[in-house]
């Protein structure tokens, strides 16, 4: 199926999510690739009985439910690095703001981890913040 022009279309939105889940790659993709790199896959099928079933599409199918989070995380800006570098350094780290969540945080967070984001909870901010610092630390 050939991908719609007009992103606006209920058509696009159906294309858009029939392609997201055709080429989302999942635990049991991941998996079934390794078995037929390291010939594990062709060692069971030589040996489950002819018509018998070896179970391993079903796990293909359980395992994929699982899904990675295959998004690239995305390198500070320089304006980001510094915002960030002066909220590690100051005394007031406790007192995060809704304006310094809106305006600093959430625009760092969805920049480097590529996330569509709605104004989080108090209670995810800590898990925000971990998470930027984590990136964070790989420059100092």
């Amino acid at each position: 199926m050939e991908e719609p022009k007009d992103k606006r279309t209920k058509a696009w939105r159906e294309w858009k999510q029939n392609f997201d889940e055709q080429n989302s790659t999942g635990v049991g993709d991941v998996v079934e690739s390794i078995t037929k790199a390291t010939g594990i896959k062709k060692l069971v099928e030589t040996f489950t009985p002819d018509g018998k079933d070896c179970g391993c599409s079903k796990r293909k199918e359980q395992l994929n439910k699982i899904r990675f989070n295959h998004k690239p995380i995305r390198c500070f800006t320089e304006t980001q690095f510094n915002q960030w570098t002066d909220y590690r350094n100051s005394d007031k780290k406790h007192e995060v703001t809704k304006q310094w969540q809106r305006d600093v945080m959430i625009p760092i967070y969805l920049q480097l981890f590529a996330r569509d984001l709605k104004q989080p909870k108090n209670c995810c901010i800590k898990q925000f913040i971990t998470a930027i610092d984590k990136v964070y630390e790989t420059y100092v």
